[in-house]
């Protein structure tokens, strides 16, 4: 999948999110949100400019979330994405009641509509769960002009090959056929087993 794939999730299967901000105390505050429409590198919702939600926005330019889609934990994907965040305005404000048209009864008429304004999430990283899959799947993405970086547990050159670390790994991802073992991304929980029993200590977090 690619990372418009992701975000087209996020906006049509999901759509409401849970958004995290940072306040002036430098706490974390949450809110729930509409991801309410998207391109290959952009995420787009609105606020109403009176919300102390808008003020941490302005002040921040950061934003992370996630949402999650199913009928129970082992049923469910579930989409994060952390990045800038940057106000567009007013004019994107029709064309998002117009994809969303509920928000017509929310705000009826154009008058009241004045009071919104439009954010774009525009540069970034996220990371799609699946746990409905067996093993379960991840994967990581970037957007905008982020950069890729590692993340999760991996296995260095001076792994002895003594399959220890299979023994306690949930998802039985690491693959053995070489010497050093690979830990398969897609399917890692990043629990740490594996670092924790490896008796030469060459599993390394990044």
């Amino acid at each position: 999948m690619r990372t418009k794939d992701y975000f087209a999730y996020l906006v049509n299967e999901i759509h409401t999110c849970i958004v995290a901000t940072v306040d002036d105390a430098g706490l974390p505050v949450t809110v729930a949100i509409d991801m309410m429409d998207c391109d290959e590198n952009s995420l787009y919702f609105l606020t109403a400019k009176g919300k102390e939600f808008y003020d941490r926005l302005t002040k921040r330019g950061y934003i992370a979330l996630t949402g999650i889609k199913g009928e129970d934990t082992m049923t469910s994907i579930a989409v994060s994405v952390r990045g800038k965040v940057r106000e567009v305005g007013y004019d994107l404000i029709p064309t998002l009641f117009e994809k969303n048209p509920y928000m017509r009864e929310i705000y009826p008429t154009e008058e009241s509509r004045k009071a919104l304004t439009a954010f774009q999430i525009y540069e970034g990283n996220g990371e799609w769960f699946d746990l409905s899959k067996k093993p379960i799947e991840r994967a990581s993405f970037t957007f905008g002009k982020a950069e890729r970086n590692e993340e999760g547990y991996f296995i260095t050159d001076a792994c002895i090959g003594c399959e220890t670390c299979g023994s306690v790994c949930p998802q039985s991802c690491i693959d053995f056929s070489n010497t050093p073992a690979v830990i398969e991304q897609e399917h890692c929980l990043h629990c740490g087993n594996c670092a924790e029993v490896c008796p030469v200590g060459t599993v390394e977090r990044r």
